[in-house]
This record gives structure tokens, sequence and C-alpha cells, in this order.
């Protein structure tokens, strides 16, 4: 297998590396390219190179001006006024100003289409208060909103393309950021070029940047061994040693907030028709038919952190009444007896990558010894995640980069209705508890809403997490200025490369 791939890697195009060019493989290829409707991760490695936020996050991830460069919130914490930076221009000319951050916000907010209705719910309305200056009014304290700000909804589309049809927009993104778009061939690249006109352009070394869709991770690391690619995206663990190994090339490594997790279809049509969303017993049995640190040793030789929520053990938010669970077979053997249904059946839904579809092999193996039979469904992401949104699965494993905001964590796969909701669970109790830790305004008082909320979602099982990443990247040596950032983001800003 591995010589195949090895020749199928020397027959991807080999054309001229153009100076000043980064290229850039990417593990899958994006869904949108519009910050309105995506829900993949990997179109936000593509974005950050093209689509400045009002507000930035630093390694530590802490907020830092972008687009903005200063914020406060009113006494009453129902109002955040932005304030922002003079001189920048769009990618087609447009100015940057505040009437644009509000048609963006108000496209955001409104839109049929857009997937981030349900974050900016609070959000009632924006004001212009002059060029520079907007202010954002809230039905109730919103601490997530600066989260937000600092991610999709903080992307600032051009207004002049904001009134064409959403396939338009996303056929041809224009931004306010350092890279502007070229092309797409889907499955195949994305390719684009420095923007003259950008804010920061005394910062980006950069001319051009191509992402090559690459979802085979051995594919990348051929292509980075052979000089086809300056930098391989979410290395597999078991490949560094071939990276280490060459003195031309080197490895980046960052603690990720992101993390890996199942989503059950407990009510949506006829897939949810299953002894899954019938009796939670059955996903308790499946939950403890799992060995995490298991799946860690054997497709990620112990590189990654075995977890059971969304926030990373040992992180701020982690709860520590809820420690990751050792496997208990005898205990799944027991609750799938008392619920009658010793051999339940289930499809797992699984990106069609040799690591993805290892870790589903490795849960099927593991779970069968306790009576479950498994089969996986395999296929490219942006079909998964489309069979998913239109409930067409019954479990499906997703990847989700993390947010700094333990709200983002959780709000846009839990909440009634939310975009990512895909499994049709819905529980008030919950979204009570959320409302309740967005407009905490203390630390103690966010720590516990949170934890309510958790003890909620965990005692459904309605997700599973597994574990949470380590992010490796593959560089060449001719790579210079790469940070990585614990949200597995690419930064152009300071990356050069020598010819």
């Amino acid at each position: 297998m591995r010589r195949w791939l090895f020749l199928a890697a020397l027959l991807l195009p080999t054309a001229g590396h153009a100076a000043g060019t980064l290229r850039f493989g990417l593990d899958f290829d994006p869904d949108f390219l519009d910050p309105a409707r995506s829900t993949s991760y990997i179109e936000r490695v593509v974005a950050t190179s093209m689509c400045d936020q009002l507000l930035g996050l630093n390694a530590k991830l802490e907020y830092e001006p972008q687009l903005a460069t200063a914020w406060e919130w009113s006494d009453d914490h129902l109002a955040l006024t932005v304030h922002l930076r003079a001189g920048v221009q769009f990618q087609d000319g447009a100015p940057f100003d505040a009437e644009a951050v509000k048609a963006n916000l108000e496209r955001y907010r409104n839109a049929p289409y857009s997937a981030r209705r349900s974050e900016l719910k609070p959000v009632i309305g924006e004001d212009v208060i002059d060029p520079l200056t907007i202010r954002i009014r809230l039905s109730a304290p919103y601490a997530p909103l600066l989260s937000l700000l600092a991610n999709r909804p903080g992307e600032m589309l051009s207004p002049r393309i904001l009134v064409l049809s959403p396939d338009a927009i996303a056929a041809h993104i224009v931004c306010a950021g350092p890279f502007s778009f070229v092309e797409r061939v889907a499955q195949d690249h994305i390719t684009l070029q420095r923007f003259p006109g950008y804010w920061n352009a005394a910062n980006v070394s950069l001319d051009r940047i191509e992402f090559r869709i690459m979802t085979d991770s051995t594919v990348r690391l051929v292509n980075l061994q052979s000089g086809q690619l300056d930098i391989a995206n979410r290395m597999a663990p078991t490949d560094l040693p071939a990276v280490l190994a060459n003195k031309q090339l080197t490895v980046a490594t960052q603690p990720s907030i992101g993390f890996e997790m199942l989503s059950f279809n407990l009510a949506r049509g006829p897939q949810a028709d299953t002894p899954f969303a019938h009796d939670v017993r059955v996903r308790e049995a499946f939950a403890k038919a799992i060995d995490r640190e298991g799946i860690n040793q054997a497709v990620f030789d112990g590189k990654f952190v075995p977890s059971n929520q969304t926030e990373a053990p040992g992180s701020h938010w982690w709860d520590t009444a809820h420690p990751v669970p050792k496997r208990d077979l005898a205990g799944a053997k027991a609750l799938l007896a008392a619920a009658g249904v010793p051999h339940p059946k289930l499809t797992l839904s699984v990106v069609n990558n040799p690591v993805e579809v290892q870790v589903g092999e490795v849960i099927q193996s593991m779970v069968n010894e306790a009576g479950f039979e498994v089969e996986l469904r395999k296929g490219e992401s942006v079909s998964q995640t489309a069979a998913a949104t239109n409930g067409d699965y019954q479990a499906n494993m997703v990847i989700w980069s993390g947010r700094p905001d333990p709200d983002g964590n959780i709000s846009s796969w839990m909440r009634c209705g939310a975009p990512l909701n895909w499994t049709g669970w819905c529980s008030p109790a919950l979204d009570a508890a959320l409302d309740k830790g967005a407009a905490e305004s203390t630390d103690a008082g966010r720590m516990a809403a949170y934890h309510e909320a958790e003890n909620l979602w965990m005692a459904q099982i309605a997700y599973m997490p597994l574990y949470h990443f380590t992010w490796f990247w593959g560089l060449s040596n001719k790579v210079a200025g790469f940070n990585p950032r614990p949200d597995g983001l690419f930064r152009p800003i300071g990356v050069s490369i020598k010819p």
C-alpha cells in the first residue's frame, strides 16, 4: 500500500516552483469558502490567509487587535463598542469601515443560509457611531461575543459581494486580508496571491500560496520529502520519525484545543430508528466498550490526549469531576443485556483518509468485543458533512478545531437547533445552562454554568469526545517564521520561504 501511495504521489503535478510561492498540503477539501456557511475546520486554515477578523488571537489564545484596534463593554455589558483600523481596504478596493462591518454582521445574523445565526442570536443590532466606530447591541450580556469576533463572525467580506448569491460569494470570496483568492479546483487545489493593498503588507513576504488537497497523510509525507510541498498539515504521528530523520525537514508541534468526537443521530429521520437513539443504555455501553488510551497508542503512538470532554484534560475549563473513563467491557455487556439488545448494529461515518479510517477500525474492533456490530461508511469530508447536516447518518466521527471560550466548544454542537446539532437532541435545560454561562461576568460563575451544561450532555451521550489532538506540521527547512498555534490555523504573516 505504501509503495502504491509513493508512486501515486510522484504522479502529482510537479509544475515549477515559483519564487515566493508556498505549497501547503491540506488534509481535507474545505466545504464553502464563505464564513457564513462553512462548518469545516479546514476552511478556516485557508481563510486565515485571505480574511482578517475584527479580533485576532495570539499564541496564548488571548484577544489582540486585527481589523479592530480597541473595544470596550458598556457598564451593563449590553453593548460592545468596537474601534476599527483606519486605512484598510478590501481586496476589490472597497473601503473597510463601520458600514461594512454592519453589513457583514447583519448577513451573519439574518441570512437564511447563515450557520452563524444561532451564535449571534443575542445580538439585536449594530449602530454606526462614525466611519471607524460601531456599537454592537445585545439582548443580554454575552461574554462569548469576543470569541466570535475572533472567529468566522469576525471575518469581514467586501460589501460589494454581499449582494450576490451565496454560491457566487463562495466562488470568489473577497476579504480584507493578506492574500486574495485566485482559483479553486475541488479536491485538488486552492490558489491565493498576495494582496498589495493589505494594511499590514510590510509583514507579508510570500507572493503566492498554493493549498494542495492531499487527504492521505502518507501522500503528504512523500510530497514533503520529495520537495513538492513546503508545509504538510496534520502529519500523522506515525510519520514523524521519517520527517525527523530527514535533514531537509523539521516538525512544528503544538498542544491543541481541537478534538475528535462521535455524534449520534437521535431524532432526525429514518436513520435515527436505531437502538442507539431509543435507549441511552446502548450509548452508555458503547462508551464503556471504547478504550480511549488504546486508540491513542494504536493510532497516534501515544502522542494525543485521551479525553471525554470538549475541554482538554488539565486545561482551565476542564471538569475534574468527570475524569477520562477506563474501558469497562463487562459493564458494556451488562448494559446491553439490560437494554435487551445484545448485538446492536450501527453505521459509523468516517472521512476516507487512512488515519480517520484506522480510528474507525479500532473502535469497530473494540466495541465488537462487547457485542456491537459496526459498519464503517467511508466518504470524503464535504459529502460526509452534507449527509450529517441532512440527518443522513447514524453515527459520525467529526473534528472540531476548538475555541478559546468554552461556549464555542458546546453551543455550536448541542444547543437546540444549532447549525452543527446534527443529532436532533434538544435540551432546554442545557440551553438555559449555556445562557447562564454566557451571561456571567465572573470566571467562577461561568465555570459553574458550563459544568452544569456538561453534566446534562454527558448524561445523554448524544456526543462522545474521544481525544484532543496534538498538532504536527511537517516543514521544509526553506520555510522560516512559521508559528504554530493551539487552534491549528496557519497564519502567513511573517512566514517566508527561501528559493
